[in-house]
């Protein structure tokens, strides 16, 4: 099937305001960049509060929308991996409990906080915390899960490809990847942004959005449907909140 967002494809003065200059900065992080520097040592926590975790917001009510696969998957006696948990926000979606819940994420504070989730529902669970220098390989073992989880991460993961590649090596045979992505590249993603997100930014930071989209959310939806589609045989796809693309 092939996938197709009009967002982006507008005029590059037009595309540039609502999914970041990538002409000028790139795909790839620059480390050292003050930007991407006060964006994850001073901004991304306050953000990630003041936007997506409290209750009433926009980003919460989006988030919750794609947490709800979580009901329709059986968890018994299944051993998982969720790649980026955050705080688990997600956890009041499942009917079943897992076996063994492991969790791996780039942010130890993230960890900490959904270990504790887990810990309190008296869940077995193990938290892996990834480091840039293993590349994209993910240190676990061939076939070692039944289900992998992964909720607006792979719009992160650049480059894509081998990622994916890594999660599937991970994947029992008859294994299931189950998440959700933001439809990155599409118009109306890309204006609710500039609504939302971009006015906060200016307003609490110094850090320039143009930059940020880029190098937080390097891949857009139709790239990452294609890459799934290319490595998995595809069970259910729904879209929010029309339902259609």
């Amino acid at each position: 099937m092939k996938h197709f967002s009009f967002g982006h494809r507008l005029p590059q003065f037009l595309a540039k305001r609502l999914f970041g200059d990538r002409r000028r900065f790139g795909l790839i992080v620059q480390q050292d960049d003050p930007c991407w520097r006060e964006w994850t040592e001073e901004v991304y926590m306050r953000f990630y509060e003041a936007t997506q975790k409290q209750e009433k917001t926009i980003g919460r009510t989006v988030n919750d929308a794609g947490y709800r696969i979580l009901k329709s998957i059986d968890f018994s006696g299944k051993r998982i991996l969720e790649i980026g948990p955050r705080s688990l926000p997600h956890w009041e979606f499942f009917r079943t409990r897992p076996a063994f819940y492991t969790l791996a994420d780039i942010q130890q504070q993230m960890l900490d906080l959904s270990s504790e989730k887990l810990t309190n529902a008296e869940v077995p669970h193990a938290a892996v915390l990834l480091k840039g220098n293993q590349g994209h390989r993910l240190p676990f073992e061939d076939n070692e899960f039944d289900v992998i989880l992964s909720f607006y991460s792979l719009e992160h993961l650049y480059p894509l490809e081998p990622y994916i590649g890594e999660m599937v090596r991970c994947l029992k045979p008859a294994g299931i990847l189950a998440g959700a992505i933001p439809n990155e590249g599409g118009l109306g993603w890309g204006l609710g942004r500039f609504l939302t997100t971009r006015r906060w930014l200016h307003k609490n930071t110094n850090v320039n959005p143009d930059k940020l989209i880029c190098w937080e959310h390097p891949n857009f939806a139709e790239t990452i449907l294609s890459c799934l589609d290319s490595h998995l045989n595809r069970q259910t796809l729904e879209y929010y909140p029309l339902r259609v693309p």
